[in-house]
């Protein structure tokens, strides 16, 4: 399943990735309020092709609340297998990436969620402090334990979906697979990231205030929900301290840092104005590359 919106090219580029797999697959395609243009592109390039659905939705519901549009189609077909693959419409696998990765999955039968391999040599953890964090990857092959998946190529179990539910639509875009992984581990599930199935994703596809908006912001959710009052008003803190830090020693940001993004963040999450950024923010530059 890919969540697409107004890029067209990049998600039929991903649509023939998937197409050249090892194994058969079936693709959903849901169009997240994409221009006309874009959405007619899309359709005519997989018109008559019976493994490739668009699925609009109208508007920009963000990549959570567009993912369980398929999610939520998928699992009402229950004939319809034992797991899905949920990506952004430019992440592009390896041919032996699924294979690979339903290989791994295969002899786990307790492995509720799973990501793909970025090539990157991290595993993500989760801090109680700042959420999503990285760390050094443990090995080079197989199966490794994770904290969370990352949202580059995700695998979803039915029955895991089933039990702990859905992408939570609160945030939009950015640590709802974190969430997600947080609820599925304490109904027991295994979650972990598959060494050597890889997929690529070279773009951050959001401006720079935007990504910086909704990773604080949803870091904070993510925290509160995942650790408690006293973790978070730590986290919120720091948040404080690093925006000041940027704005008063410009050479010491980070290469995604916007400092009314971080204020609108910390703003909205202490008044619980939750899913899609402020249109303030919306035309800004791009940003180059998600860390």
């Amino acid at each position: 399943m890919l969540v697409h919106r107004n890029r067209a090219q990049a998600c039929l580029a991903a649509i023939d990735a998937y197409r050249r797999q090892e194994l058969p697959v079936r693709v959903t395609v849901v169009d997240s309020g994409s221009a006309g243009d874009q959405l007619a592109i899309l359709r005519s390039a997989v018109e008559g092709d019976e493994q490739v659905e668009v699925v609009p939705v109208g508007e920009n519901i963000g990549f959570g609340p567009g993912a369980n549009v398929g999610l939520r189609k998928w699992l009402s077909e229950a004939a319809d297998g034992e797991w899905v693959a949920v990506a952004p419409h430019d992440a592009v696998p390896d041919a032996e990436c699924l294979s690979k990765s339903i290989a791994e999955l295969a002899r786990r039968p307790r492995a509720g969620l799973a990501c793909a391999d970025v090539g990157d040599g991290c595993t993500p953890v989760l801090d109680p402090y700042f959420g999503g964090i990285l760390k050094p990857a443990g090995r080079t092959s197989g199966w490794e334990d994770a904290d969370h998946p990352h949202g580059t190529l995700l695998f979803a179990r039915r029955a895991c979906l089933e039990e702990v539910g859905l992408f939570d639509e609160r945030f939009f875009a950015y640590c709802e697979e974190a969430d997600l992984a947080v609820r599925a581990r304490a109904r027991g599930w295994q979650v972990g990231l598959i060494r050597g199935a890889l997929v690529r994703n070279p773009d951050l596809g959001s401006s720079v205030p935007v990504v910086d908006y909704l990773q604080h912001r949803n870091t904070l959710i993510l925290v509160r929900e995942m650790s408690g009052r006293y973790h978070v008003f730590i986290r919120f803190c720091i948040s404080v301290l690093h925006l000041l830090r940027g704005v008063l020693q410009p050479s010491r940001r980070p290469p995604v840092f916007s400092a009314r993004a971080r204020v609108l963040a910390m703003r909205d999450y202490l008044r619980k104005r939750f899913g899609a950024p402020p249109t303030a923010l919306l035309r800004t530059r791009r940003a180059s590359r998600r860390p």
